[in-house]
């Protein structure tokens, strides 16, 4: 089964007065919605944008594998198990919260930032928070997030190129920029596809420019 979820029908968040805007995809925060609750292990895929000098002050997390994905500018992050870090385009960063750890997320640079963050459901609670950059990672190698029995494939596809989507009991595609086809559907930046128990499927890049997909393959939910 594949259910299409269109950008325009993400949930607006943030404090757009603080320079933060968000787009929620599930429920989140203040909106709720019972029948959006999560996808196989994602809890939330939230795209933020922070103005310079804006970001999140330093709050806690405990039971949640949080990966994060920068689309464009510079992310400054710091941890309460000491772990400081910029985080670039091409990087994956992950903070495994576990029993429980508190971060600051910013915008220390001059440019916008635009970030994707996806928040997965652990298979187990507890354990010790754990901190991790992948700087450049390459669209062969799988990012392994064993804690919530998940996989995430990094997908940079040049105009009309094909890539398979896994064959997975859960599998969720993120349209990060550029045109898509997926199972019939055209998708741009900012859709997401919802897929249970799908077999050979495919998505490719439209004809007019390249695309960039982050795409989660998952064992259940």
């Amino acid at each position: 089964m594949i259910d299409v979820r269109r950008s325009g029908d993400r949930y607006r968040g943030g404090e757009p007065g603080a320079g933060i805007e968000t787009f929620h995809a599930f429920s989140f925060g203040s909106y709720y919605d019972p029948d959006n609750l999560r996808f196989g292990a994602v809890l939330a895929c939230n795209e933020e944008r922070l103005a310079p000098g804006a970001g999140f002050d330093e709050h806690p997390h405990s039971h949640t594998e949080i990966v994060t994905w920068v689309v464009e500018g510079e992310l400054t992050h710091r941890d309460s198990a000491g772990h400081a870090s910029l985080v670039r385009p091409g990087d994956v960063q992950h903070l495994s919260a576990a029993g429980g750890v508190r971060h600051v997320e910013r915008n220390d640079g001059e440019a916008p930032l635009v970030f994707v963050q996806m928040w997965l459901s652990p298979l187990a609670p507890g354990g010790e928070p754990a901190y991790e950059v992948v700087h450049g990672i390459a669209d062969s190698t799988p990012y392994a997030v064993p804690a919530a029995g998940a996989l995430l494939h990094v997908r940079r596809l040049a105009a009309g190129e094909r890539t398979a989507i896994p064959d997975a009991p859960f599998a969720y595609v993120h349209v990060v920029r550029g045109e898509v086809r997926l199972g019939g559907e055209e998708l741009s930046g900012g859709d997401a596809v919802r897929i249970t128990a799908a077999e050979g499927l495919e998505a490719v890049a439209g004809e007019r420019g390249s695309a960039e997909l982050l795409v989660w393959e998952m064992s259940g939910g």
